[in-house]
Order: structure tokens, then C-alpha cells, then sequence
């Protein structure tokens, strides 16, 4: 018998964990690995928009698979015995396997996260504390803005009641410029939300087929 035919006979005897040739205890289960897990999931994505999106959801998986290997080695290590030596084994495996899988999960993804919520979640706070200081900060300075801008208003309206007592006809034919402008204005961002519309519905009926199912783009 030769030694790979050893090495599966004994991951057989002692249920799923064998010894590898550098002494590294090699797990043998009938559960996916982490790497078979994540294949599974992974699909065609049409759009950089899915991929980024299916890329995040198996980094959360990761994620929520990795707590739960913790809390099982938790379990483990607090009621340690003899007989828990080849679970621990085992459990410590998929824990190295399954971050290792994470980090190349999480080689796909593109997200910044603000240093402030790390610092957060370091002190042992909540991270929503975070977005609910942003919001509060955006409606404070949105407030302020507003401010001004009614101010500036304000003024513009009092500009052009004292200069239209001086000067009534230059002040009306502004006025009359300033509403044809305007009406230019709407004229054109009325024919380019049509041209979008005319657009989106050419492109939707492309991607139908006659009997009204959705093409669907596959990528080699």
C-alpha cells in the first residue's frame, strides 16, 4: 500500500482528519469547503454592478461562516478533553481555510470604509453611530446653506425693486431675457429626458426575444 492510499485509510479511521506528509493535520469532510462554497455561489454576473454586488455577499458569508467556525472552537477549547483533540484539529483547519478564502474574497471587493467607523467599532461602539453623526452633520450644513441661499434671494429681490424704480425698462427687458432663457432651458432637458426614454425603451426591446422572454448575455 502505498503512501497516498495510507493517508486516505487513516483520515477514514479517525473520521475525516489524516496527517500529511509536513504534519499538517488535512481535514477530509463531507461538507463543502470554503472554496467549493464559494464556487457554487459564484455566477455570471451581467453587469459590474452584480459583480460588485455577488463579490460583497460572499465576502458576508465569509464573514458569517468565520464567527460561527469561532464559536464552535470556543466551544471546543472551553470543554477541552482528550477525545476533543481530532474536532480541534479539524475545527482549526476550516478556520485557517475558510480566511484564507475571506481574503481572496475580499480581494474582488472595492469598498472604502471610513476610519471613523473602524475607530468605532474599536472603542466597542456601534458603528450606525457613525451615519447617524453624518446625517445629523449634512442636515446642520443643509440648514446653513439654505440659510444663505434665502438670503441671497432676498437680496436679489431688493436689487431689483430699488432698480426698477431707477431704471423700469432696463429691469424689464432683463426680466424678459432671463424667462426666455428659462423656457430654453426646459425646452432642452425636456428633449434629452425624452432621447433617455426613447433609448431605454429601444434597448429594452433588443434584449426581448419574440415570445417575450429576457435575452440573457452570457460571458465566456
Amino acid at each position: 500500500m502505498d503512501s497516498t492510499q495510507t493517508t486516505a485509510s487513516a483520515a477514514a479511521a479517525t473520521g475525516g482528519v489524516a496527517a500529511g506528509g509536513n504534519g499538517m493535520m488535512i481535514t477530509q469532510s463531507n461538507d463543502a469547503s470554503p472554496v467549493d462554497s464559494s464556487a457554487t455561489t459564484a455566477g455570471t454576473a451581467s453587469t459590474p454592478t452584480d459583480d460588485q454586488k455577488q463579490n460583497l455577499t460572499q465576502v458576508i458569508n465569509s464573514i458569517q461562516k468565520t464567527l460561527g467556525l469561532l464559536h464552535q472552537l470556543y466551544l471546543t477549547v472551553s470543554s477541552y478533553n482528550v477525545a476533543s483533540q481530532l474536532p480541534l484539529l479539524q475545527r482549526l483547519n476550516n478556520l485557517v481555510l475558510e480566511l484564507d478564502n475571506m481574503t481572496r474574497l475580499a480581494e474582488k471587493c472595492n469598498i472604502q470604509v471610513p476610519m471613523e467607523v473602524l475607530n468605532l467599532i474599536d472603542d466597542g461602539k456601534n458603528p450606525d453611530e457613525f451615519t447617524r453623526d453624518v446625517l445629523n452633520s449634512c442636515i446642520a450644513k443643509n440648514q446653513i446653506t439654505k440659510g444663505k441661499t434665502d438670503a441671497f434671494k432676498g437680496m436679489r429681490r431688493h436689487l431689483l425693486e430699488e432698480l426698477e424704480q431707477s431704471f423700469p425698462d432696463e429691469v424689464e427687458t432683463y426680466r424678459e431675457i432671463r424667462a426666455a432663457s428659462a423656457a430654453r432651458f426646459d425646452f432642452y432637458a425636456l428633449n434629452v429626458l425624452q432621447l433617455m426614454q426613447e433609448a431605454k425603451r429601444a434597448a429594452q426591446a433588443q434584449s426581448m426575444l419574440p415570445n417575450g422572454d429576457v435575452k440573457v448575455k452570457t460571458e465566456n
